[in-house]
């Protein structure tokens, strides 16, 4: 195993915004049988330490691949792309985060209704695959906009969240 394989390598998968599920959920399984620590209980402590790190490293690697905003941001990485914690983005876009977050709170303040919840999130899902398509398209075109549109998923990734725990605090879960 070479830890210096990028996590498309490990999985034999190209590095590719679009990752085919399947064939990574199928990667994951096999790989965490050949590294799976309990194989190697009777092995020497430095195969154990080895199992360990491969074991998080195929976990580490199979959640970034799944979820497509760490993987986005796991692609600008290995072009050499480092978020900013603090991006300056364009203000209108600021004016409609703020646009949304108190069309969220309004929700929460109000009767709390599911209907308007229900509404919202399913805006906020199409808006999201909006910009991850648009983020396919400018990884091979346009790097600089390609990292503006990560840093327009994570404000909607956040929001989608605050939209899922107030979904939870209606529905008493």
């Amino acid at each position: 195993m070479d830890f210096n394989k990028n996590y498309f390598e490990i999985f034999g998968l190209p590095v590719d915004y679009a990752v085919d599920q399947e064939l990574l959920g199928d990667r994951f399984l096999d790989l965490q049988k050949q590294v799976h620590p309990d194989r190697f209980a009777a092995g020497t402590d430095q195969e154990k330490r080895l199992a360990v790190q491969w074991a998080t490293l195929v976990n580490t690697a199979n959640e970034t691949l799944r979820t497509s905003l760490p993987r986005a941001i796991y692609i600008l990485g290995l072009r050499g792309v480092e978020l900013e914690h603090n991006p300056t983005l364009p203000a209108a876009f600021l004016m409609d985060q703020i646009e949304l977050r108190e069309q969220l709170e309004s929700i929460e303040e109000g009767e709390g209704n599911l209907e308007e919840l229900d509404s919202f999130r399913q805006k906020m899902r199409q808006a999201i695959n909006e910009l991850q398509a648009k983020f396919q398209e400018a990884l091979d075109e346009d790097t600089d906009k390609a990292e503006r549109l990560v840093y327009e998923l994570q404000f909607l990734s956040k929001l989608m969240v605050s939209a899922n725990r107030l979904e939870e605090k209606l529905l008493d879960y």
